[in-house]
């Protein structure tokens, strides 16, 4: 790779893509970040995004694209309040075309500012359940960003291939501060450790072996 190469990372404020944005910048990429505000009830987590690049010291842009929550009203707990909210995987969790969204603004800004690629925080825990989450979307939409600019960005997930527990432990290496990362649903003080989300980080933590530094509501 040449050195200050640019790259652009969907940064969302969780531990996955925190692991990808501590990844790039160790790997000598010249970072640029991008968060979004699509109308999510956990607002919080743009917070902790913005937290991620001041410490890394990259760029990060706000996106706002909240009036999506007129789309998804009535179809996802994760902005429409009227939705139960669950510990286990249903389809209300379920964002529809969320990384779609997501990728097609990322080529976008690469593309204006001459990023070499992109990289998002997928992995294969999430492929069963998510369908934007799968190798062959990201495959595909990479196909697509090429015939829409003209120009070849890749589209990676440097850590497509292992289970939430393995970012986990790549994370601790590479010195992420997790407590400094949200995954919860909700938008409360501390995460709620009953949605489907505080679920699974719980348990990477505790499948990876490292202790979890998360304050959960008792």
């Amino acid at each position: 790779m040449k050195q200050k190469e640019k790259c652009v990372v969907i940064l969302s404020g969780g531990p996955d893509s925190t692991t990808v944005a501590y990844w790039a910048k160790k790997q000598g990429y010249q970072t640029q970040a991008l968060t979004f505000n699509y109308g999510q009830i956990a607002q919080k987590e743009i917070g902790y995004a913005v937290k991620t690049a001041e410490r890394l010291g990259i760029p990060i842009k706000i996106i706002d694209i909240s009036s999506l929550k007129e789309i998804y009203a009535g179809v996802t707990s994760l902005i429409d309040r009227d939705i139960p909210m669950t510990a286990d995987f249903s389809q209300p969790i379920i964002v529809p075309f969320r990384n779609g969204i997501f990728l097609s603004i990322a080529v976008a800004y690469a593309a204006s500012i001459g990023a070499s690629r992109i990289f998002c925080g997928a992995h294969r825990s999430d492929e069963p359940f998510y369908p934007d989450c799968r190798r062959e979307f990201y495959r595909a939409f990479e196909t697509a960003a090429k015939l829409g600019t003209e120009q070849e960005i890749p589209i990676e997930s440097p850590f497509s291939d292992l289970p939430k527990s393995e970012i986990i432990k790549e994370g601790a290496r590479l010195g992420v501060p997790f407590r400094d990362t949200w995954s919860c649903y909700l938008n409360e003080a501390k995460h709620c450790r009953k949605c489907e989300s505080c679920t699974n980080r719980k348990r990477a933590f505790k499948e990876a072996g490292i202790l979890d530094p998360t304050e959960y509501q008792e």
